[in-house]
């Protein structure tokens, strides 16, 4: 099969479970091209960007100045060196009033930029969040690019998404898209209530290659030390800072606790003053964004995942993390949250414990429980991953959605 992926940055540190679907394509025999904003740096990726040699199948579109008299004068030029080439796509881009909000940011002229010069075929455009899809319906409607269109909703599309515009700015998409794929029923329930069809729906899971992240017995030390990891984006809805509270808490009981946290973001600099005010900066370490393997190694070392996630103030929640079921895969257990559709992947008091969002003292209880019951800390991980090789197979996953894709091109 010959597929696009239209995505948001690529390549991205913290959005493996794309690069997880694309790299699974590819290695079933699938031709893969990638349509993505570029990101600002290119010098931290994962090494299978290079391993399957994806930037050189990756179209990226211009990037749109934030400044609206800067995009003004770049819109000029792409006008007066792109017109030519293709007049009808330009003009297109610029028709507000079938295109609405798109055309009148002039956004929509720099996604037109990869599909200047030809207009590619494909059986599938694989659209991954809903924003994405809304652009790919856009693109197709214009005659920029021709496919079936597969959207998959992850969390915050269907979350922050409606706060930061309205609740039918999905409703062309549901109208014309091909399928879609929530990520979990938690979603999938709230997509049905905002008007997807049913019938052109249905539950794809991310996930992770459990041979990779092979199962390890956690065996704690006797000297009530214990070694905790989250591994996030640092904004909001990780929830973070109460992680960081609750070792605080802990801190007093048990001196040698430790936490990293692996990851970077807009909060850094807020959460590194929480750890210096709250003097922890002995036990809590911000590690920044980290490659793979060494990831894999920093899980390998520690003892309990730990993923706080909450549902920030602008509405934006979670979908499924996925480093919650790289740790369950690996042995750890997990202490998160009763958010999103993270209940559907941990079973509470099974493979992790689940505590209400933005409860320190909850989480300081289910830390203190497995230090003192390290036998919890052995079976919960043992549970967890026989779990996920069962239902978070990516390889399996990856079967299922070229079937799904199989299906829905020949429609």
């Amino acid at each position: 099969m010959n597929v696009a992926f239209i995505v948001g940055k690529f390549p991205s540190m913290s959005e493996t479970f794309i690069l997880n679907q694309i790299t699974g394509l590819i290695d079933q025999g699938h031709q893969v091209d990638i349509y993505a904003a570029k990101p600002e740096s290119l010098a931290t990726v994962h090494q299978e960007i290079d391993t399957y040699q994806l930037l050189e199948n990756t179209y990226y579109f211009t990037t749109v100045p934030k400044n609206y008299l800067k995009r003004l004068v770049m819109v000029i030029y792409l006008i007066l060196t792109n017109f030519f080439r293709n007049p009808l796509l330009i003009i297109r881009s610029l028709d507000v009033v079938r295109y609405g909000r798109e055309a009148k940011s002039l956004r929509l002229i720099f996604a037109t930029t990869p599909f200047i010069k030809k207009q590619p075929k494909y059986d599938v455009i694989q659209c991954h969040f809903g924003t994405n899809g809304v652009r790919g319906i856009i693109l197709r409607d214009m005659g920029a690019i021709r496919g079936k269109i597969v959207t998959t909703f992850h969390g915050s599309d269907v979350s922050k998404t409606f706060r930061e515009f309205n609740s039918n700015y999905y409703a062309e998409l549901f109208g014309k898209g091909d399928y879609f794929l929530p990520i979990s029923q938690f979603w999938q329930k709230k997509l049905f209530e905002l008007g997807c069809p049913s019938s052109r729906t249905s539950i794809h899971h991310m996930g992770i290659d459990p041979k990779q992240l092979e199962f390890r017995a956690r065996e704690p030390s006797n000297n009530q030390k214990i070694r905790l990891v989250s591994i996030a984006r640092l904004v909001e809805k990780k929830g973070i800072e109460y992680g960081i509270k609750a070792i605080a808490k802990l801190s007093v009981k048990y001196p040698q606790i430790e936490y990293v946290v692996v990851g970077d973001g807009d909060l850094r600099r807020k959460l590194e003053f929480l750890i210096e005010k709250l003097r922890v900066g002995q036990q809590v370490k911000l590690l920044g964004w980290q490659e793979k393997s060494a990831i894999k190694e920093i899980l390998n070392h520690s003892d309990i995942l730990l993923a706080p996630s909450i549902t920030a103030k602008n509405g934006d929640q979670e979908g499924i993390p996925v480093v919650l079921m790289e740790a369950m895969s690996m042995g750890l257990p997990v202490i998160s949250t009763l958010h999103s559709g993270i209940p559907e992947l941990v079973q509470d008091g099974s493979t992790g414990f689940l505590v209400p969002e933005k409860d320190v003292d909850a989480i300081c209880d289910k830390i203190d429980y497995l230090i003192n019951h390290s036998e919890f800390i052995f079976s919960m991980g043992k549970k967890g991953s026989e779990y996920i090789k069962q239902n978070y197979n990516i390889h399996l996953l990856n079967e299922q959605l070229v079937e799904t894709f199989h299906q829905v091109s020949s429609q």
